[in-house]
């Protein structure tokens, strides 16, 4: 991962698609991200509910295999640095991003915006209009990324997810270019 070392400018990112091979890694770094970010956001209580629930191996590949919901994988040079997923919605031509994630070590170079532009491109090309997504209220950083790369804010929503705890977000929706 990122933290291991220092990328030069040089250093060579992609993103390919996950596979189910893929995804203890995705889950591994999730609660790495996870655990540096969301501290004096949601509580540690809720951060480990909120792993244990959406990073089960068996949920995300449910997720993959019964959902439509695709995840990609960023790396750079061939470390897996971050991932997002998306996938249709049950309004026609409406896409969430589900995930969008990177190692704290990766943030600030762009990357997020190279990945995000990748599941844009991809949505499009299935047939999407808009990208819509939930973020936190509290998650400021989050939120100016993503007003930076074209969403604005269309709603706010209180999802209760167990155990007591919510989900206080924000809906953001960016309409998506279609090429001719």
């Amino acid at each position: 991962m990122c933290l291991l070392r220092s990328f030069a400018a040089n250093s060579v990112s992609k993103v390919l698609p996950a596979t189910e091979n893929d995804l203890p890694a995705i889950a591994g770094l999730a609660g790495v991200i996870w655990r540096a970010h969301y501290p004096g956001i949601i509580s540690a209580e809720q951060i480990e509910y909120m792993l244990a629930k959406m990073y089960a191996l068996e949920t995300l590949r449910e997720e993959i295999l019964q959902q439509a919901i695709r995840y990609e994988r960023l790396l750079m040079d061939e470390e897996l640095a971050g991932f997002a997923s998306h996938g249709p919605t049950d309004q026609p031509k409406l896409f969430k991003l589900h995930k969008l994630y990177l190692h704290p070590a990766c943030q600030g170079r762009g990357l997020g915006s190279l990945l995000l532009g990748h599941c844009e491109r991809a949505a499009a090309r299935l047939g999407a209009e808009r990208l819509m997504l939930t973020v936190n209220k509290r998650n400021t950083k989050a939120m100016t990324a993503y007003q930076r790369n074209g969403f604005a804010v269309k709603d706010s929503v209180i999802t209760a997810i167990g155990r007591g705890f919510v989900m206080d977000d924000y809906v953001m929706v960016k309409e998506l270019a279609h090429s001719a």
